[in-house]
């Protein structure tokens, strides 16, 4: 599909609402809508409010990422992902090592609901390795036997020949990623953290700058925000290092 890549630093953010309350939601919202390109609703969110949380933020004028990362047979991915197209949610991910026929059938049936209901096609992102994980979880629980950079970049690339628009994956690897993927294949980064703010329990972080550098398109950051005492001022610190990465980056 035809998607445009986020233009200027405000965009590129995602903000993370994880929190239990509705109300608490849409404070945040209301709030932030203006310093920020998508919110994004997570497991924890949604298992607490349920749908009522999509409708508030888009009749606050705001726009949705779910995360909910599925992850099952192909028959249920794909038609839990249409449910999601129907509710208006046009920007999702879902786990690439569900593998390649989940992916295929997933976005064949999201694409076809789109059509159907006259609403704007998905962008369907491939969550390739959780940020939690480092590469000792990878090669002693996992059992697999490869360098995380090695390992992201094939689950990115089964996902663009699989009909995905991008991946959920950790600024370290986004070079890697875009060797295998061309140029307007999506690279959304979780785990942003800035350098006045903690790690918590991510293990793969990284910095705004690091991740407007490496090539990332989309970068997602919560408690670093939602946790702070001037939560405007927290967010305009994070846009400002995004544009001056920018910045940097185009001289």
């Amino acid at each position: 599909m035809a998607f445009e890549k986020p233009k200027n630093p405000k965009d590129r953010l995602i903000l993370a609402l994880d929190v239990d309350d509705f109300n608490e939601a849409k404070k945040l919202v209301r709030e932030l809508k203006d310093y920020t390109g998508f919110f994004k609703v997570g497991l924890q969110l949604y298992t607490s409010v349920g749908s009522d949380v999509i409708k508030m933020i888009h009749d606050e004028g705001g726009k949705v990422f779910f995360d909910g990362k599925f992850h099952d047979i192909p028959n249920t991915v794909a038609r839990a992902s249409a449910n999601l197209v129907k509710n208006g949610i046009s920007f999702f991910d879902i786990h690439i090592k569900g593998g390649s026929k989940m992916l295929t059938t997933t976005v064949k049936l999201a694409c076809e609901t789109a059509k159907k209901y006259n609403m704007e096609e998905p962008v369907i992102l491939g969550v390739t390795l959780l940020s939690s994980f480092g590469q000792k979880t990878l090669t002693e629980e996992l059992n697999v036997n490869m360098n995380i950079d090695d390992y992201v970049a094939s689950l990115a690339k089964m996902a663009y020949e699989s009909g995905l628009n991008g991946v959920v994956a950790s600024a370290s690897e986004a070079v890697v990623i875009r060797k295998e993927c061309p140029e307007d294949f999506i690279i959304v980064c979780p785990a942003i953290r800035p350098t006045w703010s903690v790690v918590n329990d991510q293990v793969r972080v990284v910095t705004p700058t690091d991740a407007m550098l490496s090539g990332v398109d989309y970068m997602v950051v919560g408690r670093p925000v939602t946790n702070a005492d001037d939560k405007t001022g927290a967010i305009q610190l994070i846009i400002d290092e995004i544009e001056e990465a920018l910045s940097t980056k185009a001289v």
